[in-house]
């Protein structure tokens, strides 16, 4: 990756047009031939950019653009269409290279599978008595999260989110009008588990008779003394 802070204009011309006057910018040229221009705020977003596949190639500025100061010309061509993306820089200020590697990529914590997994060995949030029957158990339109049963031997299906919203309840509410078809379930209690769920969530499915579950995932990995609370 290659950082360059330099003082510059930039211009976008394609299926559009953009204009960026002169100021002090970041220059990021990555690895995959990408060029981003970025200012000292903005979050993560960058002003402009042109992404790959593209070429960037350097030239000399015209007698008129050297007249107004400009020292370099970057232009980076998209391969696919006419766009480009025209640096003119004027001083810089920073110039190097850095070789990153490869990229492991982002590792989640605390995704649906982790939750999953823990509150399957943790059966007891669901309330006292209650037993694991198995994970990922399957209907014919798609996997139930989990199924258990109560201290009385009935049937619970749980959905897991990370933030539970209605489209989940939407989700639990046809898993379990099927799981209510077949004998050697029925009748069988919805839990809409979550670390956060909703207000609008929470009122759909208590509206549906579904419990609603907070999860505290830190407590169940055992970091906090925490505990979920059930409602």
């Amino acid at each position: 990756m290659r950082l360059v802070i330099a003082k510059c204009s930039v211009e976008y011309a394609g299926r559009l047009s953009a204009h960026l006057p002169l100021a002090t910018r970041l220059l990021m040229v990555k690895a995959d031939g990408s060029l981003l221009v970025h200012s000292d705020g903005g979050s993560y977003k960058p002003l402009n950019w042109m992404s790959p596949p593209c070429t960037l190639s350097f030239g000399e500025p015209s007698d008129e653009q050297a007249a107004a100061g400009v020292t370099q010309v970057w232009t980076v061509s998209a391969t696919k269409t006419d766009d480009k993306l025209i640096v003119s820089i004027h001083e810089v200020q920073h110039d190097s290279a850095h070789e990153l590697g490869i990229d492991p990529g982002l590792v989640k914590d605390g995704v649906e599978a982790h939750l999953q997994k823990l509150l399957a060995e943790q059966i007891e949030l669901l309330g006292d008595g209650h037993t694991l029957v198995r994970r990922e158990y399957m209907t014919a339109i798609g996997p139930v999260d989990i199924l258990a049963r109560d201290a009385a031997g009935r049937s619970v299906a749980v959905e897991l989110k990370r933030r539970g919203d209605i489209d989940g309840v939407e989700q639990l509410t046809r898993y379990l009008e099927l799981m209510n078809r077949d004998p050697l379930l029925a009748p069988v209690q919805g839990v809409f588990a979550a670390q956060e769920i909703k207000p609008q969530a929470r009122t759909l499915a208590e509206d549906r008779g579904i419990r609603c579950l907070v999860l505290d995932y830190e407590a169940m990995k055992g970091v906090d003394s925490g505990v979920p609370t059930l409602f």
